[in-house]
């Protein structure tokens, strides 16, 4: 599961001062075509020029010293995602930064149920290979099998069961449990700042990744202004 929300992209104002910046190295402000158009109801929209549109596509298509101005196209957003994800994520460190909701401080804040996990490809049937077990019955002990969502059910049943005795008694072996008991498919919510420059070193890597969050993400970025400075000879 992948969630993104309140996403901010440059102002008309900014994508302004990224073309300034993006013609300083040829000293050419004089061929910038781009416009701020503004409108009756107070608001305003960033129009790309053609020759402003085809120096950006050129530039984007060159090495990362050439293209530099991706650098300045910022954008906010809040993620929620697994932690498996976020481990991978974390590997772009460069150009990125987030704040994140804490898990270390505030895991006990809350009773823990199934919709704060990843869990849509976990199954509830059990097949060949599933955990053997042994419960007992008045009729004795008996031999059956577990599925993985009995698995993860118990395991969330464990979460809770710590969380309450150390809400309890605030013995540190309770917190523990929690802490090393959390799955990795436990969602996350940060939120993040990252640019253009890393959006087209990460696109390529990722668009067919065999995590659906990666492929959610990079359809995300599909949909992003003037996402062919990103996506265009990397489809």
């Amino acid at each position: 599961m992948l969630e993104i929300e309140n996403v901010q992209t440059p102002s008309p104002e900014q994508w302004m001062s990224i073309i300034r910046g993006m013609r300083n190295p040829m000293n050419s402000w004089d061929k910038a075509d781009s416009y701020q158009e503004n409108y009756s109801d107070g608001s305003s929209a960033f129009v790309a020029g053609e020759k402003d549109l085809k120096l950006m596509s050129k530039l984007a298509k060159e090495s990362s010293p050439n293209r530099k101005f991706l650098r300045m196209i910022v954008v906010y957003l809040d993620i929620t995602a697994p932690l498996y994800w976020w481990k991978e994520f974390d590997t772009y460190k460069v150009g990125t930064v987030a704040n994140s909701c804490s898990t270390m401080h505030k895991i006990q804040d809350k009773e823990f149920t199934l919709d704060d996990f990843s869990h849509e490809h976990i199954i509830s049937d059990w097949i060949d290979g599933n955990v053997e077990a042994f419960v007992e019955f008045d009729n004795g002990i008996q031999k059956t099998f577990i599925s993985p969502k009995d698995i993860f059910n118990t395991v969330i049943d464990a979460l809770n069961a710590s969380r309450d005795a150390f809400l309890k008694s605030g013995d540190k072996r309770f917190w523990w449990q929690m802490i090393q008991l959390l799955p990795s498919s436990y969602n996350q919510r940060r939120t993040v700042m990252l640019n253009y420059e890393v959006l087209a070193g990460l696109y390529p890597e990722r668009k067919n990744h065999k995590l659906d969050e990666w492929r959610d993400f990079c359809g995300w970025i599909e949909q992003l202004p003037y996402h062919e400075l990103i996506t265009v000879g990397k489809e």
